[in-house]
């Protein structure tokens, strides 16, 4: 197909109506942003309380998983165990907070972005 037949074509679709020209264009056109960029401390945040909990909740079942497999107590306080029993118990508060500073620091830039003119 060559130039014309292209540009034929395109200028056949065109809407011939002034209004639908309007919408066309304000439809087709990027709208600034109401938000504020995202920050890289909020998306470091967002992992950080991701990687924690994931974490978290995978040694959480693979106690359960353990204890279902037939492991004693005194399997449990030998080797890597003592730390798989330990990171949820520190982990699910550590994320818990983390999420709970990125939601304050997502409100905190939205207000101040709704604020600038």
């Amino acid at each position: 197909m060559g130039a014309g037949a292209q540009r034929a074509r395109a200028l056949a679709n065109q809407p011939t109506h002034p209004a639908a020209a309007r919408i066309l264009v304000r439809m087709s056109t990027k709208q600034p942003a109401d938000d504020a960029p995202v920050r890289p401390i909020d998306r470091i945040l967002t992992f950080m309380s991701l990687g924690v909990i994931v974490l978290s909740v995978a040694c959480f079942f693979a106690l359960l998983i353990a204890d279902a497999a037939g492991l004693d107590t005194e399997d449990f306080a030998e080797g890597i165990w003592p730390v798989v029993a330990t990171v949820p118990m520190i982990g699910l508060p550590v994320g818990f907070v983390l999420i709970f500073v990125l939601l304050i620091m997502t409100m905190i830039r939205k207000g101040r972005a709704s604020k600038r003119p």
